[in-house]
């Protein structure tokens, strides 16, 4: 039986054929992104001590350099390389409190980190440097910060039950049969029960609170909040976010555009960071959702996912002031416990990351509960002293080996 003709790619007219898959995989890419994890975002800068409208800015700068940050490195490298801010760093905000000098200190905070992310571009020993950090002591940390919001869902129970109950319900049944949406269900959920609430109680909506707005906060430098926020950040926007996106890529057989990458994203957090923006990264778990078999059979081509999901965060940008109206009359504890449940796989991998190695637990538990402790010393903030303490306690554990340099 002869075989059967391959599907042609170019139509009757012999103009070539139009595929859609690029272009749906990039819009899912940016609505999964933006959707499952804006919450953690507005916990952590509110967290350091942003107000409503320094927290609404901040969300809009990042998805607008995320935006414009993914059409600049798709377009000119073909990779379906996509961009995301940080989230394991906006949890490590909603840990660390208020550092002293309040919201401008932690604007500076961010400006630095973005300097370390485009030096880690062009300094190859930065990288080198970051490389040392023992993996499982840095995926420790990062689950010691996102235990507190974590446990936040099953706080609010007894405190806002009516409310947080359905979205609870609603993220378990999703998980069951469509894993991937669970949290934007879980947070359309939650606008849902909001809207009802705002609507039963006869609440207005500031019209022009709607509408976006970049709010400029000059920066201001303070070494608590450089030690304590800067370094801790950007550690954890490396290891957790910008390795595990060059490995989802590398899965994919693609090469990321490593310095270009880091260039754009620190001068993309650079440039965020005045209106609020944190830190803004390689994508890593949706990353898979550009790079693979979804966004069409012509690998080539799959950089127009990539491409797509640029344009669909600029479109997203529109819309971020109007959710964090409707979010900012939540009740107390609402907020938190949305970013929990988007943070609930990322601690399982957390955890199971640092707990790998079955000889080597120790410093890494002591990193995750130091971490989880909440510990401020001389204005610094319990990430930090988690590694440092990580560090030490595996340092004394496991001497260097005989024959090695001290």
């Amino acid at each position: 039986m002869p075989n059967s003709p391959a599907p042609s790619r170019t139509t009757k007219a012999g103009l070539p054929r139009f595929d859609s898959r690029p272009v749906v995989a990039g819009i899912v890419t940016a609505l999964v992104g933006f959707t499952s994890s804006f919450a953690v975002v507005l916990a952590g800068l509110k967290a350091v001590g942003a107000d409503s409208t320094q927290a609404a800015s901040g969300l809009l700068a990042l998805t607008l350099a995320v935006g414009l940050g993914v059409l600049v490195l798709a377009w000119r490298s073909r990779v379906p390389v996509t961009l995301a801010w940080s989230t394991p760093g906006a949890a490590l905000l909603a840990a660390a409190g208020m550092p002293d000098g309040g919201w401008p200190a932690a604007v500076g905070a961010f400006l630095a980190t973005g300097l370390l992310l485009a030096l880690n571009g062009m300094v190859p020993a930065l990288g080198k440097l970051m490389a040392r950090i023992p993996s499982p002591l840095a995926q420790a940390m990062l689950a010691g910060v996102l235990l507190q919001l974590c446990v936040a869902p099953f706080k609010a129970l007894g405190t806002v039950p009516g409310f947080v109950a359905p979205v609870i319900l609603c993220w378990l049944v999703m998980m069951k049969f469509a894993p991937r949406w669970a949290v934007p269900a879980s947070l359309l959920m939650a606008l849902g029960v909001i809207g009802i609430s705002l609507a039963s109680a006869g609440t207005p909506v500031d019209a022009g609170g709607l509408m976006p707005a970049l709010a400029w906060t000059t920066p201001a430098f303070s070494l608590q909040a450089l030690v304590g926020i800067a370094v801790p950040l950007f550690v954890v926007t490396m290891a957790s976010q910008n390795v595990p996106g060059v490995a989802v890529l590398r899965s994919f057989g693609y090469d990321t555009p490593w310095r270009p990458a880091m260039l754009v994203t620190g001068a993309g957090t650079v440039a965020g960071a005045p209106f609020g923006g944190h830190a803004i990264n390689l994508a890593a778990l949706s990353a898979a959702l550009a790079a693979g078999g979804e966004a069409g059979g012509d690998r080539s081509r799959r950089w127009v996912a990539g491409f797509t999901s640029g344009l669909a965060y600029l479109v997203l940008a529109a819309f971020s002031a109007a959710l964090v109206a409707v979010v900012n009359r939540a009740p107390g504890g609402m907020l938190e416990a949305v970013a929990g449940l988007a943070l609930l796989g990322t601690l399982a991998s957390a955890i199971s990351a640092a707990l790998a190695d079955t000889e080597d637990r120790i410093a890494p538990a002591v990193t995750f509960l130091m971490a989880a402790s909440g510990l401020a010393f001389a204005g610094i903030g319990s990430a930090f002293w988690a590694l440092i303490a990580g560090l030490a306690v595996r340092w004394v554990l496991q001497p260097p080996r005989s024959g090695t340099a001290s």
